[in-house]
């Protein structure tokens, strides 16, 4: 009988270790998930700061800077090509893949075929110029009140039909309640233009302004 007692209090010792055992298990079980939640959070923390690093890419910021401007071509080239569709209808704006701050024209009458802007002619490039400018002061009028566009020479590029549409365009902006101001020595404007401020030499240096 006391043999038998004492292995019973033996057994009884080894479980009251075996569920001391257990209990530091559990509180050691959820030590460990808590710590893993902690290293997520932060592995998500390290790797958010690590895409910032990559964006700035420097101490000067210059990455970063470009990957800025990039976002404000891209939607500069959106509202250009609304602009361009209407004054041409063949070509469009397109931002070169790999190079954040340069752009292309994609021709829609040659399969899409993505093309420099060197290639376009006088009158094309002043298009896209005249699209640029336009998408460039909605961009601008949307966070001020501009209400004035001013467009030196081009005109001389354009033949008679592609002349009227941007004279059209203009006129359709001026519609809309902005100033718009050519500069052009183009004589043709001279018929196609209700007010004109004219500087006329007179010779000697001298000018004089005459508004019609």
């Amino acid at each position: 009988l006391a043999a038998t007692e004492q292995a019973a209090e033996a057994g009884q010792q080894r479980l009251g270790a075996l569920r001391n055992n257990l209990e530091q298990n559990k509180a050691l079980e959820k030590e460990a998930k808590a710590l893993l939640v902690r290293i997520d959070r932060q592995k998500k923390e390290t790797a958010r700061w690590a895409a910032v690093r990559e964006l700035i890419g420097s101490a000067s910021g210059n990455k970063f800077r470009a990957f800025a401007q990039g976002l404000t071509l891209q939607k500069l080239v959106a509202k250009a090509n609304r602009h361009l569709q209407n004054l041409n209808g063949r070509y469009l704006i397109r931002k070169r893949e790999g190079d954040e701050l340069e752009l292309d024209i994609v021709d829609t009458f040659q399969a899409n075929n993505i093309r420099s802007m060197n290639t376009l002619s006088g009158g094309e490039t002043f298009l896209v110029s005249l699209a640029l400018a336009l998408g460039l002061s909605d961009m601008a009028g949307s966070r001020s009140d501009i209400q004035s566009l001013f467009i030196d020479e081009g005109f001389g590029t354009l033949d008679d039909a592609t002349l009227d549409l941007a004279i059209a365009t203009l006129e359709n902006l001026q519609a809309r309640g902005k100033t718009i101001g050519i500069i052009s020595h183009v004589k043709e404007l001279k018929e196609r233009l209700s007010t004109q401020i004219r500087v006329i030499k007179k010779g000697n240096g001298v000018s004089m302004i005459e508004i019609a």
